[in-house]
């Protein structure tokens, strides 16, 4: 299908400024579908069960990518290389593209001594050479192109917040973690808390999360995209983690006025928020977790009045 002229040079007027690029270009103008997950697999037997997962994922012919709202594993397992690389194995093995946002069980809550006692900052790193080897480029047996903050050079490090267009619906991933999106102490680590550390990389990671944000609804406004996903591992409540994020994904939702929904998980419970923060166009859905029986089914279709809609799905057994 021919694009309407407006909207092509709309289109390489934004590649031509740097703000879109050929990997976030929009290949799918029609309805996309695709699938939701968070907080899996939760603990090895979620590990064990999680091919069964990827099959009935992998069946259905209607899903186009994989999104992750993070927490690859459960707080109390440790945060070594060698799980890191056996679960980016096994993300591999969708053949469809995985898009993964890092949650705290995987880097800022390895302090943790059932975790392995490590220091955040220097998981963050392993997170990033383990489950983003490529920047620009998500995991998954086709492995998508896709914009990726790291190339801003006030934001290099940031290669996990990416961004991409289907369905004509702008999707970015947003770095922001529960623990308080990284604020608390990291007290069980040897020699107890690195506050100097923590607050450092909580400062430079939100101010690339309040650019990130802003980007995503430039293009949406630049394009006439008829919706933005956000997703990000936890809900960012009014605490003084995520209060900046909050304020600023309100006030570009509510000047947006179309359909945005922030997806999220971190909690483990499925459960929709209509007129999040009191914004009516905005919509918080948080998807299971703890689970690796239960996903998201969720479709974005341009024509739709709500742009999203979604259906619970199970894996039965065989």
């Amino acid at each position: 299908m021919r694009k309407p002229l407006f909207a092509s040079a709309v289109i390489a007027a934004s590649l031509a400024a740097g703000l879109l690029s050929p990997a976030a270009a929009d290949t799918q103008p029609g309805a996309v579908t695709f699938a939701l997950l968070g907080d899996t697999p939760y603990g090895d037997a979620q590990q064990v069960a999680f091919p069964g997962l990827v099959k009935a994922i992998d069946a259905d012919p209607d899903v186009r990518f994989v999104l992750h709202a993070g927490d690859v594993k459960n707080g109390s397992s440790t945060c070594d290389d060698a799980r890191f690389a056996t679960l980016a194995e096994l993300f591999g093995t969708f053949d469809d593209p995985f898009v993964l946002t890092p949650g705290d069980n995987e880097w800022t809550d390895c302090h943790r001594t059932a975790a392995g006692g490590y220091l955040p900052t220097e998981r963050l790193d392993a997170v990033r050479r383990v489950f983003f080897p490529t920047a620009g480029r998500t995991l998954g047996g086709h492995r998508m192109p896709v914009r990726t903050q790291a190339k801003d050079r006030r934001h290099r490090d940031y290669r996990e917040n990416v961004r991409f267009t289907r369905g004509r619906v702008v999707f970015a991933t947003v770095h922001a973690v529960g623990s308080d999106n990284g604020l608390a102490p990291w007290d069980q680590l040897p020699g107890g808390d690195r506050p100097q550390v923590r607050l450092a990389e909580f400062e430079a990671r939100k101010a690339a999360a309040l650019d990130w944000i802003d980007e995503a609804f430039a293009i949406a406004e630049r394009t006439q995209a008829p919706g933005v996903l956000l997703m990000m591992q936890a809900e960012p409540v009014e605490t003084p983690g995520f209060s900046e994020i909050r304020a600023r994904i309100v006030e570009r939702a509510r000047a947006y006025g179309k359909p945005v929904l922030l997806v999220h998980g971190d909690e483990h419970v499925y459960e929709v928020e209509p007129s999040y923060a009191g914004v009516p166009n905005l919509t918080r859905l948080e998807t299971y977790g703890d689970t690796a029986t239960e996903w998201l089914r969720v479709t974005a279709d341009p024509k739709a009045s709500q742009v999203f809609s979604w259906e619970p799905q199970t894996v039965t057994a065989g």
